[in-house]
């Protein structure tokens, strides 16, 4: 698994795609217009203006690039127990959109990674669900997208609950303190 790569994705939606959406709900701020499908699209950073999905709804943009909070010992970690995205049985996957609050983006990177791992255990409790849930974090706010991250994440149908499981945690820790906007689209694989 690589952390290291600098990749485009554009994440849209419309009314077909290879994810069929299962819901969408939108937890704070502004929602997005419901959609019955999603693609990903991947390129270098130079192709971010191809050509989308026939007629999207809406296309949500980021950057796959470094672990931005990550120490070396969690990178390493990470990698070793991590499971790679597109296993035939991971037949299930969410988007989160997540914007957070000016009051995050004014605070130093240490006092960033204070609240994002020492007390909220962000990495930590994400590496629990290690090798079950697969995930990729894209960068949006550097892009003028109207998301700071779009999470995405990967699992077989039997792990959905260990799924809800981790969302809850994360959603209870001090980070989310700082979110402003989410929305959990879920999404099953179409044949």
């Amino acid at each position: 698994m690589s952390y290291g790569a600098r990749v485009l994705y554009a994440f849209d939606g419309g009314a077909r795609g290879d994810w069929a959406v299962t819901a969408m709900t939108t937890l704070t701020g502004e929602s997005l217009p419901a959609v019955a499908a999603l693609s990903v699209r991947q390129g270098s950073w130079m192709e971010a203006g191809g050509a989308e999905a026939p007629e999207p709804v809406w296309s949500l943009c980021g950057v796959a690039s470094h672990l931005r909070y990550t120490l070396r010992a969690e990178f390493s970690e990470l990698s070793a127990r991590g499971s790679p995205l597109g296993r035939g049985e991971a037949r299930r996957a969410a988007l989160i959109p997540i914007s957070k609050s000016e009051a995050w983006w004014a605070l130093a990177q240490d006092e960033r990674r204070r609240i994002y791992e020492e007390q909220s255990r962000h990495t930590s409790i994400g590496m629990e669900y290690l090798p079950q849930i697969a995930r990729r974090l894209h960068h949006g706010r550097d892009l003028g997208e109207p998301f700071d991250f779009l999470t995405w994440f990967e699992f077989a149908p039997e792990h959905e609950s260990l799924f809800d499981d981790l969302l809850v945690r994360l959603r209870a820790s001090e980070e989310w303190t700082y979110v402003t906007r989410e929305i959990d689209i879920r999404l099953s694989r179409v044949d």
